[in-house]
């Protein structure tokens, strides 16, 4: 490979695990079951375990995930749904065609989620209570808060123990965004234990994108709960509001797994704790070579938070021309999410202009991503830190001006 650093890397695993996943595609042509049945019902069993959440659907889609959990959990028309600006669309995407409004709160500047203190503050300054319901009403819109939308960005849970503790005091549904937080972990102050995403909310959203910690072949995803009623709400929604075949309780969507990307993920998920240990191990090498260069803000671990390492995202001034500078040098990153999506023109009508929400725009402009997968070496990352030095040190010489740690 030279010293091309690719930003993932989806060939080397699969070749390893190529013998299983022909032979698991071979056994869905020779049963012909492709929709449902006993690989979906497999993995679905599987995951749900993992995730130590009684039930597990699974869907088409990480956007079908979050969609179908918002109204399977009682999410109505017209009813507003908080969550951050620094995520992707598909978050709001699932909040405005499950028919509610979207509105935000800032971030921590650490960990990039959701500001538990941020919500708090919105909720009791831009809320009024409805004694009548016991709801929170919206002062600007007067639309009642339905629910909030935690995002477990970049691999790392959001702070759950004061923004359930909102919930509770507000009556809000909570709906975790884990799309990018497979195996992610969270201790509890409150219930002295360890956390997985996905069972700490009323339902989360998985998606099995093939570039995620758990990836399929294509297009996947998945709803967790430990609700009985939300699970069986998911397995209508996912296929046209069948409760049998040409029995529709409700009109649904379709939106099913199919069964040769849930045989891969099986096959897969046996992998997903060893690959979760190789990329915590990536990471702390890249602590460990970057710690000294100055200008560089290191992605921070909470000491609730044990991350998975979705993505690796350092923080440097110049982050467009040093981006620019390990393009040339062969190396590829990521921006996760150069814009927020408070400043997107799609969502021009909320009203909200730069200032809003200013530690997110702020993270926007200095974010980068770094090349992490399990399989990249310790020369890949040492080259990595060598360029980025590089660049930083070029940039000071030339500017006189040092960014400093953060």
């Amino acid at each position: 490979m030279g010293n091309n650093v690719p930003f993932i890397d989806l060939i080397t695993p699969h070749a390893a695990l190529e013998e299983e996943i022909v032979s698991s595609f071979r056994k869905a042509l020779r049963s012909a079951r492709f929709i449902g049945g006993p690989a979906v019902e497999n993995f679905e069993r599987q995951f749900a375990h993992f995730c130590s959440t009684e039930y597990c659907v699974g869907v088409g889609n990480g956007t079908d995930a979050l969609r179908f959990a918002l109204i399977a959990a009682g999410v109505k028309t017209g009813e507003i749904v908080i969550t951050v600006p620094n995520t992707f669309i598909a978050t709001t995407e699932a909040i405005s065609q499950a028919g509610a409004l979207i509105d935000f709160v800032d971030i921590d500047e650490k960990s990039y989620t959701m500001n538990p203190e941020k919500l708090r503050e919105y909720l009791e300054t831009k809320c009024t209570m409805d004694n009548r319901t016991g709801r929170a009403v919206g002062l600007k819109t007067k639309a009642p808060i339905g629910a909030v939308i935690p995002v477990h960005l970049y691999g790392q849970m959001a702070d759950m123990d004061p923004i359930i503790a909102l919930a509770e005091k507000y009556n809000l549904v909570v709906i975790e965004d884990a799309c990018q937080a497979h195996g992610a972990e969270y201790f509890s102050q409150k219930e002295q234990c360890w956390r997985k995403a996905g069972s700490m909310g009323m339902a989360a959203a998985f998606s099995f994108y093939p570039g995620k910690n758990l990836g399929a072949c294509g297009e996947a995803g998945a709803v967790t709960t430990n609700d009985d009623g939300i699970a069986r709400k998911v397995q209508m929604l996912r296929d046209h509001g069948q409760m049998r075949k040409y029995v529709h309780a409700i009109e649904g969507y379709n939106g099913r797994l199919d069964a040769i990307q849930a045989g891969i993920l099986s096959i897969k998920l046996r992998h997903l704790m060893q690959w979760n240990d190789s990329r915590r191990r990536n990471a702390q090498l890249y602590d460990k070579v970057l710690a000294e260069v100055d200008g560089v803000i290191l992605p921070h671990q909470h000491k609730w938070s044990k991350a998975v390492y979705h993505l690796y995202v350092i923080r440097v001034k110049n982050r467009d021309e040093v981006q620019q500078f390990l393009l040339q040098s062969d190396i590829a990153t990521g921006l996760h999410y150069p814009i927020p999506l408070h400043l997107q023109s799609v969502y021009a009508d909320l009203g909200y202009t730069e200032g809003n929400f200013p530690v997110a725009e702020k993270v926007s402009r200095e974010i980068i991503s770094l090349p992490m997968y399990p399989e990249l070496t310790e020369k890949q990352q040492r080259y990595v830190a060598q360029k980025i030095t590089e660049c930083l040190t070029s940039i000071a010489s030339r500017t006189g001006y040092k960014n400093g740690k953060g």
